[in-house]
């Protein structure tokens, strides 16, 4: 009896040290991961977004959602880390990467070599670029059909630098979405704006087409430059997300369309 007591007793101290053992092990690995991908937080994936770029990102009854926050769920749930967002301006997101208040920042950043000075950019997880949209039935689908057209333009758009290589005449309106409803109406031969913006302007009852797009741009995660181990992994992460269909799902979820893909009829 006393020797079926002692090996009892042996085999649940040894079950308490395997416990222990193992809550050791994860919390170890834990602290290694932080240290590993130097966060803000330990555990914690710091993500800053403006919760005001629909459908990208946006406020839901006080939580961020859109195309934007789910990519960004997703990763953090890959490198095995729990998503912290942050809602800040855009205007102060890079700055605030720099000096260590967020390890990373998902709003639709466009990669420009401006930015490239002071951040990393991981691989895009969406594209856009300035596109042309004419009215259905229209001669216009390509930029050689803009000459001599009359187009509609956001009178602050940089698309205009674009367009005066085909033609001279342009309408200016307020805003893009103003500018695609003249055309819509009949005022204008076609407009030029934002890809997706256009695409979903179309979704959402505007009787237009969507031609030629002029260019691409390039929407990435800004990094720290001094943290190159995340950077690896969230492009690892990424390329996970595109294999298994992720990335295109959230995509059709919150946009309708894929823009996870590269546009195959740019102009340049």
């Amino acid at each position: 009896m006393m020797r079926k007591l002692s090996t009892l007793f042996l085999f649940i101290i040894l079950m308490i040290l395997t416990a222990c053992g193992q809550s050791n092990s994860v919390e170890t690995g834990s602290k290694d991961i932080s240290q590993e991908f130097d966060l803000v937080e330990p555990g914690k994936l710091t993500i800053v977004s403006s919760g005001g770029f629909v459908p990208f990102t946006d406020m839901q009854n006080g939580e961020m959602v859109g195309y934007d926050i789910d990519v960004g769920r997703e990763i953090a749930k890959i490198l095995g880390l729990e998503p912290k967002f942050e809602k800040a301006d855009f205007s102060g997101m890079i700055t605030g990467i720099q000096q260590g208040r967020y390890d990373i920042a998902i709003n639709s950043h466009t990669i420009t070599e401006d930015r490239k000075k002071q951040v990393n950019f991981t691989q895009p997880y969406y594209y856009s670029g300035s596109m042309i949209f004419s009215p259905p039935g229209s001669n216009i689908k390509t930029v050689d059909d803009l000459k001599g057209a009359t187009i509609a333009l956001n009178r602050s758009s940089n698309y205009y630098q674009e367009a005066q290589q085909y033609t001279d005449k342009f309408d200016f309106y307020d805003d893009d979405l103003r500018a695609l409803q003249a055309v819509a109406s009949g005022h204008g031969d076609a407009g030029i704006t934002d890809a997706i913006l256009g695409q979903l302007a179309i979704q959402n009852g505007l009787k237009l087409e969507a031609q030629q797009q002029f260019n691409k741009t390039e929407q990435a995660i800004p990094i720290d430059k001094d943290n190159e181990k995340l950077l690896e992994a969230i492009n690892d992460a990424m390329d996970q997300l595109r294999a298994n269909g992720k990335l295109k799902e959230l995509s059709m979820k919150w946009i309708g369309v894929d823009v996870t893909e590269p546009p195959k009829n740019t102009v340049d």
